[in-house]
């Protein structure tokens, strides 16, 4: 995780009772808050652009910038995730200027050593949906370059599992012991990849690294959190719906929703059954998804990750609506108790493990894919709360700050890249009507990157 400076900051007025839903006889106004998170976009762009133009991550408090992929090194992170966000926006202008920087300084020959998933979901995807919104080759070709320097992670493993970090000039990996999610977060942009360049390597490559994980689950069907690339073993006993398992049952069924994989249905289907057998508990009326031990199911602890909160909005998409809207409803309540979700939360008792927030989108992207689903008027007043709660406490002088503490609302400074790609995504499509957008036929990946559903 990328290091920060922590800058304290008063106690900003307000409470969570200014957050609770609208009144059943309130009518929110969806366009001119949609207006409202457009102008917000321009603003933090503006900003961006006049005090960290190619950086990694502006330091919202300061006006600094940091690195983030590679230390020391900044390959436009932050400009690269806000692209395809500024086009469905209709900021034509500063889409342009994303454009031409890359077209005139992106180069991914690096002697650095990167993240290998955190590459995919983050650079090789916004170069994709990039390309796909303003239809540049360029930006094409530069995933595919940055594709062919991670490709070393998975070959280097007899049974296709990437290890967790390559070096972009030499192709060195590092980092065998890996996890569900760094392990299968890849076949919607592998997938999209091969699709667009007729080259089937990225394709093969991200399936198998989903069924390896997959065929080594336990015999109820549960798969823990840790693994060695280079022989298949299991590496820990906790299988959990959060991190670092949380985008991998994501991209199961993504792999189906976007390629048509029926495999990858099958699975997604087998882990989601294990799943609300073993690890669904209902507590004081609440629905949550605890740790167990994968081959028993045996409880471990009750702990919440806030990461976790994108799973209802996926159980929804998959078929089981009731369950998704009651996990969904739960962090809901977290939401309206603090303002601003912790990282972590204890049901139990009542109280959060985690004081920080890292300025998450996964509850805006649940109910987001709730209300494509079903169009209910609820999704989009948990947003709305989502994003009011975000212009009052993460707000800095020159752009959104991540929160030290949820609890007395202190700052700290540092915005990550995807806050460009996630949330503000997500506020803009659910409030605006996007011209730009296909609200019937879509995919978005787990770092809110278009590959399927741009409009011209």
């Amino acid at each position: 995780m990328t290091s920060f400076r922590i800058g304290r900051r008063g106690l900003i007025a307000g409470s969570a009772a200014a957050l609770l839903p609208l009144p059943a006889t309130a009518k929110e106004d969806w366009r001119a808050l949609g207006d409202e998170v457009r102008e917000a976009m321009r603003w933090a762009w503006k900003n961006y652009r006049e005090k960290a133009w190619g950086k990694d991550q502006i330091m919202p408090v300061s006006g600094g910038a940091e690195s983030f992929s590679i230390k020391g090194r900044h390959i436009g992170l932050s400009l690269i995730e806000a692209l395809d966000t500024l086009w469905l926006m209709e900021l034509d202008a500063e889409f342009k200027d994303g454009v031409d920087w890359i077209r005139a300084n992106l180069d991914f020959d690096v002697d650095g050593e990167v993240s290998v998933f955190e590459t995919i979901i983050r650079l090789v995807g916004g170069l994709l949906s990039g390309h796909l919104a303003g239809g540049d080759p360029v930006l094409l070709a530069k995933a595919k370059d940055l594709t062919d320097r991670l490709m070393p992670a998975f070959t280097a493993s007899p049974i296709g599992l990437p290890h967790r970090f390559v070096n972009l000039k030499t192709g060195a990996v590092r980092g065998p012991v890996t996890n569900p999610a760094e392990v299968g977060s890849c076949i919607t942009e592998f997938g999209m990849l091969s699709n667009l360049t007729g080259d089937d390597r990225y394709f093969k490559a991200a399936k198998q690294a989903l069924v390896a994980l997959y065929d080594r689950r336990s015999k109820i069907g549960l798969i823990p959190d840790a693994v060695d690339c280079m022989t298949g073993e299991w590496k820990s006993r906790r299988a959990t719906t959060g991190p670092p398992s949380d985008s991998y049952y994501e991209y199961l069924w993504d792999g189906w929703q976007l390629l048509g994989d029926r495999d990858c249905l099958r699975m997604y289907r087998t882990c989601t059954a294990a799943i609300l057998k073993h690890q669904r508990a209902t507590l004081n009326g609440d629905l949550w998804f605890v740790d167990v031990d994968f081959e028993t199911g045996k409880r471990i602890n009750w702990e919440q990750d806030e990461l976790s909160s994108f799973y209802g909005g996926l159980l929804a998409q998959g078929g089981d609506r009731a369950v998704g809207e009651a996990y969904t409803h739960a962090w809901d309540k977290v939401q309206a108790r603090y303002g601003i979700l912790p990282e972590g939360y204890d049901p139990y008792q009542g109280a959060p493990t985690y004081k920080t927030n890292a300025l998450r989108p996964e509850l805006a992207d649940a109910a987001f894919n709730h209300w494509l689903l079903d169009g209910k008027e609820e999704w989009r007043a948990l947003v709305a709360r989502h994003f009011r709660a975000m212009q009052q406490w993460n707000k800095a002088p020159y752009g959104y700050a991540v929160m030290a503490d949820v609890t007395t609302k202190a700052q700290a400074d540092h915005c990550p890249g995807y806050w460009w790609s996630e949330q503000m995504k997500y506020y803009w499509l659910i409030f605006a009507d996007c011209r730009r957008f296909d609200y019937k036929r879509n995919y978005l990946t787990t770092e809110g990157n278009v590959l399927q559903g741009f409009r011209r």
